[in-house]
Order: C-alpha cells, then structure tokens, then sequence
C-alpha cells in the first residue's frame, strides 16, 4: 500500500484538478474528466486510491482536532495563535485550517460518490474487482461521514455526484439519518464486499476486518451496545491479537502491519512528501540540539503537541506504556544515562520518534484502528449489556500486557470507569480521547476547566463555507459560534 501513494498523487490530481474552491468542492458529473477516466479496473482502483491519498493528507493534521481538544495534550510553547485556539477553545470560524479540514472530507466523499456512480454499470468482465472497489470506497466515504458528523454535527449528505447548482442547495442533514442512511449501510457492503488481507503492495488497504471494526465503533458510538457487542466479538475470531510488547508498536524500524494492526493512514519514508510530519511535529527543542541528534530527527523539532502532566500522572507508576506515552521532568536521559533538558517544554511523547533524513518525511502511520481499540470497545458493549464479568477478560488482556494489576469483581458503574479511563492510557496521544469524551457525554465535565462551553462539542462550521453558499436557510453556523 505504501508503494502505491505515487499513483494515489497522480490519480486524485487528474480526477479533483477542475475543482473550484467552493463549497464541498463538488465537479458535475458531466466535465470531460470524469467522463473519460473510468474504464478498465485499473481506472477504478486509480479512483478509491484518490480518496485514500486525501486521507493521507488530511490525517497529517488530524490530532489538532482530536487529541489538542482534549485534556491529553497541549501546545505548551504557546508560540502558535491557530493551535492554541484549537487547545482551549477560541476557535475562530474563519481559520483556513478548519476550513481546509471541511473540504478534505468532501473530497474524499466527491471522490468516491463519482467513483460509485460510474462503477454501478461497469462490465464485471472488464472490471473483475467491481465488488471490492466497491467496498473499499463505501469504507472510505463512510469513515470519512463519520469523521464528520462527530466534528461538526449535522452536515451536508451528498451521497453522488452534484452539479453545481445542487452543490449550492446541498443543507445540512441530520447526524441521524447520516449514521442510518450512509455510514452504517456503506459499512455494511464494505465488511461483505472487502477481503480479510492483501499480499504485497496492497497490503495496507482496507479490509473485512477494519470495516467490522470501525462499525462497531459506529454502533458504540450511537449506543446500540447490542449490536456493537456482536459486531465486535466478530473482529475478535478473525486472528487478530495483541502485540507482546506494548512499545512495537511504536517501533518504526518494524513492519506497522503486524497483528495488532488493523487500519491505518499510510505514510512513506523516502519517497517525496509521502511522509508523515508527526516526527518532527512532536518533538521538542532541546538544548545544543541534542535530542535531534540522539534521535536522528533531521529537519528540526517542532513542539507542537505535548502530553499534559493530567495524562502522565494517570499512568501507575510499573505501568509499561507510560515511557513511549509521555515523558515530564523537562528533558530525557540518553543511554548513558546523561541528562538534556528540554529548551521550554516538560513533556514530549516518544509514540512518534523514530530517525528521519528529511524534513516531514517520517515513516510513521497514523493508527485509525488497532486491536487494542477493538478490545476495550468489546468491553464496553459488553458491560453496558450488563455482563460485566465477560468484559473483565478482554479489559484486562490489555491490562496485562501493560503490566499492571488486573480487575476483578467490579460492579457496572466501576467497570464502567475502568474501561474508559483504560481507553486514555491504552491509545493516548493517538486521535482517540475527544471522541471517547464526546461518546461518553463527558466533554464539558471533563473540560470546561480548559475553557469549553457547553455548545462546543461540536465545532464550528467553517465560515469560508457559510459565506459561499450565503443561505442560512441552506448552511447555518452551529449554535454558540455566530
């Protein structure tokens, strides 16, 4: 999979280059480049690979909205006026990066709605992996709905491709009928339509697997904890397991398609900007240089994103995933035991070093889904069915592997605590914590103390697109943010 993001560049440039900066940026379906792109397999597969290359860039940014919101991480240099609104809550509508976030999504949604159109027809004989392209671009429309809906709430649905007239009188949609009418059906063919797993330069692709898994996280999240149960002890009997070691995870000098994996955003070192930034982006100045050096981070420490000292001071002190999640005490120990401070930060999380020669061009994915996460959902869909003593096996599977105690004889509610407060030190620093906050209805408790208001579980609409529709009737602001 990695070796086909050069064809990703140049599939989505040839199908998204007419596109205008409005709106969702949405091509008619009859312009010349549409029309005269999809015929052989070949020209379909070229198309889901579009969408994956916009994923691509957009998760480059991802934990701006996921991980910066919550109480997980900071930007504790404070030398970033758009990341610090990000981080307490002074968001302006009109910033380019919330904008751009928007039309990302509605790229990968334009791109696999012409994609669906024009395959209904194609000849099985001609394109003999219609089902599959099928599959994979239900998969990537739908994680890219539910990316939304739970960023922005209600939004546009555009479920094929509009004119632009229709682009203009596309409102916004319930975050109800989204989940019922796109993101659970297009789950639903993808876990049919996709393989289990690829061999060679499509591995990497989505499969079976990460469709059954991110719809049970689609069911956890819409509190159907009947059916997230089953869709998930599905993901349990198709050979995934844990990882024995917590830190290979986040090994880069390994294969990332491990057991533990399931679905990630693929980056590439060496091969042009293919890589990811999270590298550079995550590690803090030191003094003399010394931890690029010690690291082999060419191209700079960035600082951009800490764990907050709330985070680390979570972990049990013999907790073995402590370490490569945070680091505090304002420096690191080299292995000689030697010690270099940090320039102006505290802590800095290890989940994303590893050595660079190039700016930005880090090898490091970005975990979507891993097995863990499939673990403590199961938990949880387990508990709130009231077995709790079922999901004390697959929460403490996690638990043992991190070295601490396992739990015994918990009633609900603990349980209950447990398995969330397990999800933040199992997949912290990894885009999971707002969305888990959110889920559990306890974004305002937990950061009002931050600066969130009560309105702001959601975040604002991007005002750039407001203002091209300029209908209120059409798209409107969420409420708190006129």
């Amino acid at each position: 999979m990695k070796n086909i993001h050069i064809i990703c560049l140049l599939a989505i440039s040839l199908i998204i280059a007419s596109c205008s900066d409005k709106f969702i940026e949405l091509d008619p379906i009859s312009t010349v480049n549409v029309d005269n792109l999809y015929k052989t397999d070949k020209d379909f597969q070229d198309a889901v690979l579009g969408c994956y290359a916009v994923f691509r860039e957009q998760y480059k940014s991802f934990w701006e909205l996921t991980d910066l919101r919550s109480d997980d991480s900071w930007h504790q240099l404070g030398n970033d006026s758009r990341r610090i609104s990000y981080d307490v809550f002074t968001l302006d509508p009109n910033v380019s990066s919330l904008r751009n976030n928007w039309l990302n999504y509605y790229k990968v949604i334009n791109l696999a709605n012409t994609m669906l159109v024009k395959i209904e027809g194609a000849d099985e004989a001609i394109v003999v992996n219609k089902a599959r392209h099928i599959g994979e671009a239900k998969f990537l429309r739908a994680l890219a709905y539910f990316d939304l809906v739970r960023l922005f709430g209600d939004v546009p649905m555009p479920t094929t491709p509009l004119t632009i007239e229709e682009a203009y009188n596309a409102g916004r949609t319930s975050v109800t009928t989204i989940y019922n009418d796109v993101i659970i059906p297009d789950l639903m063919v993808a876990e049919t339509n996709l393989p289990t797993s690829y061999a060679g330069a499509d591995v990497g692709r989505a499969t079976s697997g990460a469709a059954k898994a991110l719809l049970g996280k689609v069911y956890l999240t819409v509190k159907d904890f009947p059916k997230a149960e089953a869709k998930l002890q599905e993901v349990t009997t198709m050979g995934y397991d844990l990882l024995a070691n917590y830190t290979d995870l986040f090994d880069y000098t390994k294969d990332e398609h491990h057991s533990e994996y399931i679905f990630d955003i693929e980056y590439e070192q060496g091969l042009g900007d293919l890589g990811s930034p999270f590298t550079n982006n995550f590690l803090p100045k030191s003094v003399g240089g010394t931890a690029e050096a010690y690291f082999g981070v060419i191209g700079g420490a960035e600082e951009m994103n800490q764990p907050t000292q709330d985070l680390i001071d979570a972990f049990e002190p013999q907790d073995l995933r402590k370490d490569v999640t945070g680091i505090g005490g304002g420096g690191f120990y080299d292995e000689t035991g030697f010690f270099h401070r940090w320039v102006a930060m505290n802590t800095f999380t290890k989940k994303y070093v590893t050595n660079i020669t190039t700016h930005h061009d880090s090898p490091a994915n970005w975990k979507v889904i891993r097995y863990a996460d499939v673990l403590l959902m199961y938990a949880e869909a387990l508990n709130e069915n009231n077995k709790t003593d079922e999901a004390l096996a697959p929460l403490n599977r996690i638990r043992r592997r991190a070295g601490v105690e396992e739990y015994e004889n918990l009633d609900q509610g603990t349980a209950r605590e447990k398995i969330w407060q397990e999800r933040r030190l199992e997949l912290a620093m990894e885009g999971h914590r707002w969305f888990d906050l959110l889920r559990t209805e306890r974004a305002f408790s937990v950061m009002e103390k931050y600066g969130m208001k009560a309105y702001m579980t959601v975040f604002p609409i991007p005002l750039g697109e407001i203002r091209v529709i300029n209908n209120e009737n059409v798209l409107y602001q969420n409420p708190g943010y006129n």
